[in-house]
């Protein structure tokens, strides 16, 4: 029995103690590393091998980052677009033995998905294109083995075949925002780096999910 007393006593010690010095100090809280949204992007310049043209030397330097709703179109999205973009296009084509013909343009529009991704751009300065003309470019990073392709909205696509100049050659449209073929070429030097994120939502629309929220 004295033992048994002795046990409670050393017990009562120990949690009076305990009380006595207080609570545990609390563990430091963890830090949550927060990664930034991704922005969509395309850099690189590459020369490309295009069947209609193989002996020629055609090059592109593509540099374009998605910036959405920074080109308001009133009055049917004053926010401007989710694909809106900045950035630069130039182009050159060599023929063999002849003159070179090149373009610089101003991106307006880029969409991803993957390692593709497609843009337009506006021409700036040029000796074979329009100038305010827009030109659209498909982009396609290659995987492991595989080359990095190209496509682009004149040559062997965007004609109006029902429609032709005084000439009787078919009517090349203007490209609309975001509108490019698949891409049909193939780099043979030099390559492009594609960046994904998905399109973002509308200022308007996350009004209107607050609102409901």
């Amino acid at each position: 029995m004295r033992n048994a007393a002795i046990g409670a006593t050393a017990a009562v010690a120990v949690l009076a103690g305990l009380v006595a010095a207080g609570p545990a100090p609390a563990a430091p809280a963890a830090t949550v590393e927060r990664k930034p949204a991704k922005t969509a992007s395309v850099h690189g310049e590459a020369r490309i091998s295009y069947m209609e043209s193989i002996d020629d030397d055609i090059r592109f330097t593509i540099h374009a980052v998605q910036t959405p709703f920074t080109r308001p179109v009133p009055p049917n999205a004053p926010d401007g677009l989710p694909t809106d973009a900045r950035g630069t296009l130039k182009f050159s084509h060599t023929p063999r033995g002849g003159a070179t013909g090149w373009a610089e343009a101003r991106v307006d529009c880029l969409v991803t998905s993957g390692r593709t991704a497609t843009l337009t751009a506006v021409v700036t300065k040029s000796n074979v294109e329009e100038v305010g003309a827009r030109l659209g470019i498909s982009v396609q990073q290659g995987g492991k083995g595989e080359p990095d392709r190209l496509g682009f909205s004149w040559g062997v696509v965007n004609v109006d075949p029902g429609n032709v100049d005084e000439n009787g050659h078919p009517v090349r449209p203007q490209a609309g925002t975001c509108m490019a073929p698949a891409p049909f070429t193939t780099a043979v030097k030099g390559g492009f780096k594609v960046v994904h994120a998905e399109i973002t939502t509308s200022p308007a629309q996350v009004e209107t999910l607050i609102r409901r929220g």
